[in-house]
């Protein structure tokens, strides 16, 4: 998805033209049961934001104000951050979060940082923002990312602290922080555009300054110089071959041969079962190499279909998720010494989250002191004042609304599943959610 609407465009009042220093982006849409930051920078910034907020009220109210989508179109630009958010009455209200920007020694301290590590700058052009890259500039007395008090609100409402808009906007900023973190280098004070001509420049005077050095170290005597080509003789001459073409997608897995014929297979070969594992194995070379073909492929290796990891136990229910014919349904029961209703339940949750689910399904654990808290704080400030929150009973990992069918389970990555009761039985009811609210709503009835 682009977040980015453009670098170039309107900001501000409608026709005015946007400098070259700020970036605009499209209103994002509701955030749903998602978490707002996934990356570690994306998530130092939402921390400046709650350890500098001092009515904790008023971050649930901005959290649910960005899930729900109410911040506009996020203007970026030195030092603020600007965007339009609307009250659930919808009435409006400009909302400003001024962020400190770098001085000049600041910059070139950590321009010079980034310069000596060409691994800083490939990781920027990647999207990736290091925790070295922020040591570094630490190092050099430079803070990239903000601390507490260094996220100032402005708001049109009044509010005297971050409001829910000035919240709202911050938790939305997270999100296009985690697709590029070029958006916090020009909150710092440079465009990417700007940062990218002054690294060039730099590393250019670098490789300068080291040519004398490994002249003089390989001894006396005249340097010869290659001899040069015009460049008219240089453009005129035939380029590389061209790379051939990448294969046309196949949109759908081929069908593997019927293994009959007159002779009887071996003994101990059962052929139903040979059939179903060839048919397997053409559903994963076809999503493999639809995702080898799909946008961007070339920037992230293509993550295998069925990674190398999986026990038996996984791959059985892998394998039994795909639908085999009964005989093999049979043969893979035996196999695992499991029931058809574990099985079913196996079954299920690999569908809505494969090992993860697996394993919150299967395993009963006890939290910690440090993960219970920070659970019970998730489950707290998932319903907003005023709003009625379920009663829950605890025990280990899974919390149960009293006096209904429903129950949410928390995986040890922090997330949490629902579930649902049926014939005496917990099932999976739902993929995974970073919102305990979030995960209970999908237990709820539809209307």
């Amino acid at each position: 998805m682009t977040l980015e609407r453009n670098t170039g465009g309107t900001g501000g009042s409608a026709g005015a033209a946007a400098s070259p220093a700020e970036r605009v982006f499209d209103a994002l849409p509701p955030a749903g049961g998602r978490g707002f930051a996934r990356t570690w920078w994306g998530q130092a910034w939402l921390k400046a934001l709650e350890d500098t907020a001092l009515d904790s009220a008023q971050l649930k109210s901005g959290r649910r104000h960005a899930r729900e989508g109410a911040v506009g179109a996020v203007s970026v630009r030195p030092g603020r951050i600007t965007a339009v958010v609307r009250d659930r009455d919808r009435t409006p209200y400009r909302s400003d979060v001024l962020v400190q920007e770098l001085s000049e020694e600041a910059w070139d301290r950590l321009l010079e940082v980034v310069a000596d590590r060409s691994g800083h700058i490939a990781a920027l052009l990647d999207r990736d923002m290091p925790p070295q890259l922020v040591e570094d500039a630490a190092a050099a007395g430079v803070d990239l990312l903000p601390g507490i008090g260094d996220l100032e609100p402005e708001c049109a409402c009044g509010g005297w602290d971050h409001c829910r808009h000035t919240t709202a906007l911050c938790y939305q900023l997270a999100r296009l922080l985690d697709e590029d973190p070029f958006v916090l280098l020009l909150m710092r004070g440079r465009g990417e555009r700007e940062l990218l001509d002054e690294l060039q420049v730099r590393s250019v005077a670098r490789a300068a300054r080291r040519a004398p050095a490994e002249d003089s170290a390989a001894g006396p005597g005249p340097v010869p110089v290659p001899a040069g080509v015009p460049a008219l003789e240089a453009f005129a001459a035939a380029g590389p071959v061209a790379l051939p073409a990448p294969p046309p997608a196949v949109a759908s897995p081929g069908r593997p041969p019927a293994l009959v014929g007159s002779a009887e297979p071996a003994p101990g070969l059962d052929v139903a079962a040979l059939e179903f594992l060839a048919a397997d194995a053409a559903v994963r070379a076809q999503r493999q190499l639809a995702e080898a073909l799909s946008p961007g492929h070339a920037r992230a290796p293509v993550a295998p279909v069925v990674p190398e990891s999986l026990t038996v136990w996984q791959d059985a229910v892998r394998l039994m998720a795909a639908g085999p014919p009964d005989g093999v349904v049979a043969r893979l029961a035996t196999g695992c010494g499991r029931d058809r209703t574990e099985l079913a339940l196996a079954v299920r949750a690999w569908g809505h989250g494969g090992p993860a689910a697996l394993a919150v399904l299967e395993e009963e654990w006890a939290p910690d002191a440090a993960a219970l808290a920070h659970a019970r704080a998730r489950l707290r400030a998932a319903w907003e004042d005023g709003e009625r929150a379920p009663r829950l009973r605890m025990a280990g990992n899974r919390w149960t609304v009293a006096g209904a069918d429903a129950q949410v389970r928390l995986g040890r990555d922090g997330r949490w599943w629902p579930y649902r009761k049926e014939r005496g039985r917990w099932w999976p009811a739902g993929p995974a959610t970073d919102d305990p609210a979030a995960a209970l709503a999908a237990l709820e009835p539809s209307d």
